[in-house]
């Protein structure tokens, strides 16, 4: 968005992917039934127009929360043989995910709102411009408790969670292509997103769409 609104760029190819499947503990039914896979990708363009589409951001990160939702590296050591004295070689690789559910969901639901307000004050705009809400699609109660707390009608939630369970980075773009290809969406329509996730991180932008 930065790079967009202060004229250095002109497109930009916003892709959000993950195959979590890889990376659940599939004997672990806390994590292991919510997570699915997927793709979205979305091209951003900066032209000179009167009706700009990005219209206000906002984004943080705090590394303290990094326990609550994370993918751990699995350091592996192993030998080798080298002419003189044997070398032992470090390597990495992720580990299973792990996640305190109930501290992210606090997490979730108190700073969400938050940083979605701090991009309606950068639009200059309130939550009453807002025609549509589509948020990360971790859990339908941290969704709905989100719009309750800003005050937006269920109504103007966009959700998808139900058909592909949380497919992470790919969640928004996902939801957002299906809304537009339904008609749902229309040219004009003011969408607030947010995504939220492992760091912990947490970012908004407010956008008009056409």
């Amino acid at each position: 968005g930065q790079f967009l609104t202060n004229g250095s760029m002109k497109n930009a190819l916003v892709v959000g992917s993950d195959a979590l499947s890889r990376w659940v503990d599939w004997d672990d039914r806390n994590t292991c039934i919510l997570f699915g896979d997927g793709a979205g990708a979305m091209v951003l363009t900066n032209q000179d127009t009167d009706a700009p589409g990005l219209l206000g951001y906002s984004a943080h990160s705090n590394g303290n929360g990094y326990e609550d939702l994370n993918c751990r590296i699995d350091n592996e050591e192993k030998e080798v043989s080298t002419p003189g004295e044997p070398t032992v070689i470090a390597s990495g690789r992720y580990g299973k995910l792990a996640m305190n559910g109930q501290e992210v969901y606090k997490f979730a639901t108190r700073e969400v709102p938050k940083v979605i307000k701090e991009a309606l004050e950068a639009a200059e705009m309130t939550v009453d411009d807002v025609d549509h809400l589509l948020l990360h699609q971790a859990n339908i109660r941290i969704m709905d408790t989100v719009a309750k707390k800003l005050g937006i009608p269920k109504e103007k939630l966009i959700t998808n969670l139900s058909e592909y369970g949380n497919t992470s980075a790919a969640s928004i773009p996902l939801a957002f292509d299906e809304a537009v290809r339904s008609g749902r969406v229309k040219k004009g329509d003011v969408i607030a997103m947010s995504g939220f996730g492992a760091g912990l991180s947490w970012g908004s932008v407010i956008m008009r769409w056409g």
